[in-house]
């Protein structure tokens, strides 16, 4: 799942990002409002980690612009006001969550990940099929029963594949959910991560290709 984080204090957004990061989301940062309206106008974002007050743009209108537009992005609202009055004229606008500063990480990763979950079609918290089951919460992934070691990249993948039930996945959806801005969109990334994963998962093999189409899980 992907997350852009906006917030004009570099320290706090770039540790934030590190953070989300180790949970396996693929985080994008920005500094200001008006980088945020852009990105947003390019990626397709689970969860919009959003600071109030921002340079440029304010995060209000940010915010207006999120919920009225066409993006599916849930805004989790970060200020660092507690007032009782700013909180509803926070969720008033469309926030989908407040959360005062200071914060704990722990209790921000925990709501990105419900936010996370609500930006998709209803699907359980475990995710299961063939003898796999995912837990994004707990970052911890089984098979018939046996613990699995996973990268970031690998379990982001294969919590794609599961959330996609059977279905094909393109290449190019899971750059777009499993890597940050910065990867090259040429690169054999997805190709090698898949790689990995199978050899992970062990036999029978069951992640599938589907030349020039993508992957699925079978």
């Amino acid at each position: 799942m992907r997350i852009l984080v906006v917030e004009d204090e570099s320290l706090l957004a770039d540790e934030v990002a590190r953070g989300l990061r180790r949970e396996s989301f693929a985080v994008d940062v920005v500094y200001d409002g008006a980088a945020a309206l852009e990105r947003i106008g390019v990626h397709a974002y689970d969860v919009v980690v959003l600071d109030r007050d921002l340079p440029l743009v304010h995060g209000d209108e940010v915010c207006r612009q999120i919920v009225g537009g066409d993006s599916a992005a849930r805004v989790l609202m970060l200020t660092a006001s507690t007032a009782v009055r700013d909180r509803v004229a926070g969720l008033a606008i469309g926030a989908d969550d407040y959360l005062g500063k200071p914060f704990s990480f722990a209790e921000l990763a925990a709501r990105v990940h419900a936010l996370a979950r609500r930006s998709q079609p209803a699907v359980p918290p475990l995710l299961e099929r063939a003898g796999i089951r995912l837990d994004p919460a707990r970052r911890s992934v089984e098979r018939d029963g046996q613990p699995i070691a996973l990268a970031n990249r690998e379990f982001a993948v294969l919590a794609e594949l599961l959330r996609a039930e059977g279905a094909v996945v393109s290449a190019e959806a899971l750059l777009e959910k499993a890597w940050d801005e910065h990867i090259d969109p040429f690169s054999n990334v997805v190709r090698v991560t898949v790689m990995k994963l199978r050899r992970k998962l062990g036999d029978p093999p069951l992640v599938e290709t589907v030349p020039g189409a993508g992957y699925r899980l079978s």
